[in-house]
């Protein structure tokens, strides 16, 4: 009886926000947190793995590339009438100033891929640049997926 009540219970939206030390380990920690919230949704398996590597892409981005503090914004929400999972992150912009290159350069073998792969596994994403000077990366996942 308990579970036919919430099932009938009317869809709203989820929200979870969860601050991202600037710290190794980071990105696995917030990670273990993501993974409970996703299985609370009762997500498929592949979507849920998705959405996991979005979350990993968009913070590891935000601590290699951006000053902190970043913030990750995790929700379950209706746009267009259609339930999709969106992943957020604001961080303090640029570590370098535009136009500067790291004292190092990236290994392409293995940096360099992330935003593309946030792109393909979304169905929608986006950056917005605010006057401030703070970046939020997003990305929407569907839950339907045909």
């Amino acid at each position: 009886m308990i579970t036919a009540q919430l099932d009938a219970a009317p869809r709203g939206e989820a929200e979870h926000v969860f601050a991202l030390p600037h710290a190794p380990g980071a990105v696995s920690s917030i990670r273990r947190r993501i993974r409970t919230v996703l299985a609370d949704w009762n997500l498929a398996t592949d979507l849920a793995d998705d959405v996991l590597l979005v979350v990993s892409e968009l913070l590891t981005n935000a601590i290699v590339h951006a000053l902190p503090p970043a913030t990750l914004r995790l929700s379950r929400s209706y746009p267009d009438n259609h339930e999709a999972v969106r992943v957020e992150v604001t961080d303090m912009g640029p570590a370098t100033p535009v136009g500067c290159l790291p004292t190092a350069p990236l290994d392409p073998d293995e940096h360099g891929r992330g935003l593309d792969i946030v792109t393909s596994l979304s169905a929608h994403c986006g950056v917005h640049v605010h006057s401030d000077g703070t970046s939020r990366r997003w990305a929407e996942l569907p839950l339907d997926r045909d």
